[in-house]
């Protein structure tokens, strides 16, 4: 692994390294006291439940790193969390799960490292999750979406016109304070320079998610991940990428979703609660079969049998009003072109018949990629539509809708934008009749568009 502080390590080197003949060796020495441990990026919010939520924080060094956290407005003695040692083996990074919370509670936190608090410029907050159930209707809930998050790092981009811009976006989102974030994959940029080696990968999320703007986001929201194929591996890995154990390995290390894949079935997928919505988290990486299998080949995978099979029961079982798939790639897009799961086509027939079969409401598909942003609409004989909420790009290139797809016409009109954006998800109304509001944002958050669906228009008709 290369060392987080390069720069910092070689000048120690020369500091204490023995003056050669005729030199005045420099008045530091090897017992120059080294500087304090510094953080590299976070503290990041993880999940949060009712009662427990998890940070994350990557320091520059060894360190013993802890939380201190207390309601917010108060005055009174901070409770400390146990320490947690970060080492170079694990990149310095630190996950640290807070417990014992109260529910529907602010807490103002501050990470401690090596015995000193280190408070931020920004608000650094918990805010678990109310406990409504039972007790009042749902509570409102505003999740934050996007996808294509590229950093640039001029050394190792290709020549020419960085391909990131507008990083503004994040603390355009940090100031809307959503109740959480759900990353949809291409979260990072591996380069050609990066995919090879564990050590490539670690680098490349160390770069980006160090960025200065992006910092108030991960400090105060909930943040949920899957992957797609740039924070997996190379442009439309599958599942026969060497490092895909590494790979994972890292997604765990910076990243703190509640769970990942089952015992028996390795990968990013999982399912988490915001007030009484469900996200259900694919990987469409781990087990996908090549992209250049033949479209109806039958050994064609796209989730895998046994993600599919928790995917569909998971849907089963839920009792949410609007159940949040989300995916890496588009979903409910017909056309089979880069990416999208038309170009495995049996899969996503199969999926979609498995929802009639079940007769389960209330499914909303979210998914990235595209580096463009849409909402797609596909009615169904006897059913209700499926939708699909693309968003993209965060900060990578932009790009618009290939020829085949210009007139699509499962897209909801007025919903296209190719210019760096992010979406939200708003929730709501009473317990009976949830209203689902999405929205697209512009850089500066101004509103792009905005369409409503009810809970009831997502239901299948009685018998």
């Amino acid at each position: 692994m290369m060392p987080l502080r390069p720069l910092f390590a070689a000048a120690l080197l020369v500091l204490v390294a023995p003056a050669a003949a005729g030199q005045t060796r420099s008045r530091a020495t090897a017992s120059t006291p080294r500087p304090a441990v510094q953080l590299i990026s976070g503290p990041m919010l993880g999940y949060v439940t009712q009662r427990d939520a998890m940070l994350w924080a990557q320091t520059d060094g060894p360190a013993r790193v802890q939380v201190r956290y207390r309601a917010e407005g108060t005055a009174g003695a901070w409770t400390v969390t146990p320490a947690v040692e970060t080492t170079a083996d694990g990149s310095y990074a630190a996950h640290l799960p807070v417990s014992g919370l109260e529910p529907g509670v602010r807490y103002a936190y501050d990470l401690v490292v090596n015995g000193r608090a280190m408070p931020r410029p920004y608000a650094t907050v918990i805010a678990t999750q109310p406990l409504w159930q039972w007790r009042t209707d749902p509570p409102t809930v505003t999740v934050a979406i996007g996808s294509c998050a590229y950093i640039n790092e001029a050394a190792y981009d290709r020549p020419g016109t960085p391909y990131g811009s507008d990083y503004a976006i994040f603390q355009t989102i940090a100031r809307m304070r959503p109740d959480a974030m759900v990353w949809m994959g291409d979260n990072i940029y591996t380069r050609e320079v990066d995919w090879w080696t564990p050590e490539g990968i670690d680098r490349r999320y160390q770069h980006a998610r160090s960025l200065p703007d992006l910092q108030p986001l991960l400090a105060a929201t909930a943040h949920y991940a899957i992957w797609d194929d740039h924070d997996y591996g190379p442009n439309d890995a599958d599942r026969s990428y060497v490092q895909k154990g590494a790979a994972l390995g890292l997604f765990k290390r910076y990243w703190a979703n509640l769970s990942y894949g089952l015992p028996e079935t390795p990968g990013v997928f999982g399912q988490f609660q915001v007030g009484d919505a469900e996200f259900f988290l694919t990987d469409d990486r781990y087990h996908r079969a090549p992209d250049g299998y033949p479209t109806d080949d039958p050994e064609k995978a796209f989730f895998g049998d046994a993600q599919f099979q928790w995917l569909i029961d998971a849907l089963t079982t839920s009792k949410a009003p609007f159940k949040f798939v989300v995916v890496g790639g588009q979903v409910v897009n017909p056309v089979a072109i880069y990416e999208t799961m038309a170009t495995y086509a049996r899969e996503r027939q199969r999926l979609f018949d498995e929802i009639a079969r079940r007769r389960i409401p209330g499914v909303v598909f979210l998914s990235g990629d595209r580096h463009m942003t849409e909402l797609q609409r596909l009615d169904r004989d006897g059913a209700y539509p499926l939708y699909d909420f693309t968003s993209s790009s965060l900060t990578a290139g932009t790009s618009r809708p290939a020829p085949q797809e210009v007139d699509s016409p499962t897209r909801v009109p007025g919903t296209l934008v190719t210019a760096h954006n992010f979406g939200t998800l708003t929730l709501t109304g009473p317990r009976t009749d949830r209203t689902l509001t999405m929205r697209t944002y512009g850089v500066d958050g101004t509103m792009l568009w905005e369409r409503s669906i009810r809970a009831a228009d997502l239901a299948y008709p009685r018998n």
